[in-house]
């Protein structure tokens, strides 16, 4: 069974193709017109080991708002539609992920039940040009959208670049836990019968 996914957005404001192959190898292919988010985005394909493709056309001529949510919302679809009924997987995942000075913490669950707790403090409010608040609101587009509960939470903070690496890495390891096939052939993980 294949657990891929291909989702186009397009808006007014940007124009999005967004595939995922949660049992790819960690390919990536990220060109969104913002460097710092292509990077982290580059992180959560290879330490997800899922094969990932983002491509946007946005009005980054006016900021990068716009961009970074309807990637958020493209990716949040393109993995809803490749874990399926999630029959079968790990259901939840976790992962403390280490980048030099800083330390995050994430936990996932693919309840079908979108909630985000997010406790992140940044010293910085800009990277380059891009805001380091749309980090936040990037997560809560793809929860809103895959239908995933998410726990971030940074442990021990510092240089802020170094934050939002351990942040997606950590997410990354944690998803590819949570979608991982442990016991093909069986229900879906939940007492109810579904996750919805």
């Amino acid at each position: 069974m294949t657990r891929a996914a291909r989702i186009d957005h397009t808006t007014k404001e940007t124009t999005i193709t967004v595939e995922v192959d949660l049992d790819g190898t960690g390919t990536t292919d990220i060109a969104t017109g913002v460097p710092f988010f292509d990077h982290m985005l580059d992180q959560l394909g290879r330490h997800g080991r899922l094969d990932l493709t983002v491509h946007a056309d946005g009005d980054t001529e006016i900021d990068d708002h716009h961009t970074v949510e309807d990637v958020g919302i493209a990716l949040g679809q393109a993995l809803a539609e490749a874990w399926g009924d999630r029959a079968g997987v790990e259901r939840f995942g976790d992962a403390t992920v280490p980048i030099d000075e800083c330390l995050t913490r994430t936990a996932v669950d693919l309840a079908g039940r979108p909630y985000l707790v997010w406790d992140v403090p940044v010293a910085l409010d800009v990277i380059g040009t891009f805001e380091t608040s749309l980090v936040k609101h990037f997560f809560e587009s793809v929860i809103a959208n895959s239908r995933m509960t998410l726990h971030v939470t940074l442990l021990e903070g510092g240089n802020t670049h170094h934050v939002f690496e351990s942040v997606f890495k950590s997410f990354a390891v944690a998803l590819r836990r949570a979608v991982a096939v442990t016991a093909p052939g069986t229900a879906v993980p939940s007492t109810k019968g579904s996750l919805q």
